[in-house]
């Protein structure tokens, strides 16, 4: 029969492969299941959305889901899709990158619930700091050979690329590591079910083989597929990198506009991946996002749902009101409620100069759009904007020559935005 946590990850199009039997487990009793996140920064970002979902949904339908922010692995690194090793972490910064992630995580799991499948968080350091390496040759490596090892496409890839420098023996034995992971939580907590990307299928059937060889136990991978973007870029990486989970990395405004700006065919795939609207929702909105792809229904969806699962209703009604005030829909009072991450965020871009407070409070509209910033070209330029009526500072318009700007009239302290017409804007920074 089959199962409903499968079936919903099967419709969502979160499914790339599954170990026979999976459904079986999962239908026969209450499975613990664990993703694996390394801790190689203090966020996550929405690359990891995509396991931490299929987490999400196995604890919805009443399984147990458990976090392994693996403190041993990120000192090692993990050769599934890179050509290079990464680097490496001391333990004081991955406890406290291990502390940002439990964090981010509990937005999206219910760590503090009194059932039986609470989420939980584990720390893979906590039991390989004591194991020696004579212990874990003697205890783990005997049991997977070398042959199987280089069967992994993950090392077969890296071995096999012209342009890669090599593999070293701490990445080669990454999958051991892994696995191991894999059955001290299968001893420890009864957990028979490991996911993650389509690219860890290798280091999580190490993992099923360890259970099976050492414990004579029978456990179960699930993969997701990684995702791609339709133009076939790289999901989630902008021309600044990442996109963050974090709001000091990336503010919820870019990250409001990263969803708002997918494009149709992506949307109609994300909204089904990272959000939790029902089957019959999403499709009502597929629906009528295809009758009208002018109101990029579908992406507005997408962008609010995912804003309030990470940054909260309040964050999202401010990147909201910040993508209004670039449009020139947006209020003074709107301006002056962004953060300045925001604020900065939201005029990325747009022509700007620095001028000390001395020559910028207590001048007038003329020298203000002109000689003091360069905004506007001459004098006679600023008059005839006036008469046009297309002059504003800080969404507000000016209507006279006679406008002195005061120590008031600065957002946060040091910046006034010049505008002319709809479009055209500048910004002052005052030092």
């Amino acid at each position: 029969m089959a199962n409903p946590f499968i079936e919903e990850l099967k419709w969502r199009g979160m499914i790339h492969d599954a170990m026979p039997g999976t459904d079986e487990q999962l239908n026969e009793s209450q499975t613990a299941g664990y993703v694996g996140i390394d801790p190689t920064a203090d966020s996550l970002h929405i690359g990891h959305l995509v396991s931490v979902m299929m987490l999400k949904h196995l604890q919805r339908h009443g399984h147990k889901p458990i976090a392994l922010v693996g403190g041993a692995t990120g000192m090692i690194g993990d050769p599934s899709g890179k050509s290079k090793e990464r680097n490496l972490l001391s333990e004081k910064e991955l406890r406290h990158n291990q502390a940002a992630l439990k964090n981010q995580l509990s937005q999206f799991l219910d760590f503090d619930s009194q059932e039986a499948n609470a989420a939980v968080v584990v720390n893979n350091y906590d039991w390989m700091k004591e194991f020696s390496f004579l212990d874990f040759i003697r205890d783990v490596g005997k049991h997977i050979t070398v042959n199987y090892m280089m069967s992994k496409d993950s090392v077969k890839k890296r071995l096999g690329s012209e342009a890669a420098e090599g593999m070293s023996f701490t990445e080669f034995t990454y999958q051991l590591v892994q696995g191991y992971d894999f059955l001290h939580l299968f001893r420890t907590m009864d957990c028979k079910l490991q996911m993650g990307g389509s690219d860890q299928w290798g280091n999580i059937t190490t993992g099923t083989e360890l259970i099976r060889r050492v414990a004579g136990g029978k456990a179960y991978a699930l993969t997701c597929p990684l995702i791609t973007k339709a133009d076939g870029s790289k999901f989630g990486k902008t021309e600044d990198g990442n996109i963050w989970l974090d709001k000091n990395r990336t503010s919820p405004y870019k990250f409001h506009q990263f969803w708002l700006n997918t494009a149709d065919e992506d949307a109609e795939k994300y909204i089904k991946i990272f959000t939790v609207l029902s089957r019959e929702e999403i499709d009502a909105l597929i629906a009528e996002h295809r009758e009208n792809p002018g109101r990029r229904l579908l992406q507005n969806k997408l962008a609010e749902e995912v804003t309030i699962a990470v940054h909260g209703k309040e964050e999202l009604e401010t990147a909201i009101a910040a993508g209004k005030i670039l449009f020139g829909k947006g209020t003074e009072e709107a301006l002056r409620n962004l953060s300045e991450t925001d604020f900065l965020s939201v005029f990325e871009g747009v022509p700007q100069t620095e001028v000390s407070k001395s020559d910028i409070v207590g001048t007038d509209t003329i020298n203000l759009f002109a000689a003091a910033t360069g905004f506007l070209k001459s004098n006679g330029e600023v008059r005839r904007a006036l008469k046009e009526n297309s002059l504003q500072i800080n969404k507000s318009k000016v209507k006279s020559e006679d406008f002195t700007v005061e120590e008031a009239h600065l957002i946060n302290g040091k910046y006034l935005l010049l505008q002319r017409g709809k479009k055209n804007y500048f910004l002052v920074v005052v030092k």
